[in-house]
């Protein structure tokens, strides 16, 4: 397990706090956010971003394009960990260029998936199911 860098632990959001670190909606509660970004590691789950990209579209109107933006910076800030960066990286460039986010989500776990169980298949030398 890697260090804390800001606090003695990593602390893992939900979408609430998260989004409410993202629109400001509620100044208390946008203040109680930043003080746990401003004060400890964050860990990002990929749930909680899919969930929050969900809010952030349809509850806040966020387009695309500005969610994209509030979560890359976000995700840039030095404490802050997601659980699967190039999962999340690959998403959000689809979803920049029009794809729907869960869905590039899915796309890239099946690819994922596809490409290690190629591989198995070729290392356990069937290749007639490639």
């Amino acid at each position: 397990m890697s260090r804390a860098l800001k606090g003695d632990f990593v602390i893992a959001v939900d979408t609430n706090i998260l989004v409410r670190f993202l629109t400001g909606d509620d100044k208390q509660q946008f203040k109680k956010a930043l003080t746990l970004f401003e004060s400890h590691d964050i860990c990002i789950p990929d749930t909680v971003i899919l969930e929050s990209e969900w809010v952030l579209r349809y509850a806040y109107n966020f387009t695309p394009d500005a969610i994209c933006r509030a979560l890359t910076k976000l995700f840039g800030l030095p404490n802050v960990h997601l659980t699967n960066p190039i999962l999340i990286s690959q998403a959000l460039q689809w979803h920049e260029q029009g794809l729907d986010f869960a869905d590039a989500m899915k796309i890239h776990c099946f690819e994922a998936l596809t490409s290690r169980l190629r591989r198995f298949l070729t290392i356990c030398n069937f290749p007639w199911l490639l």
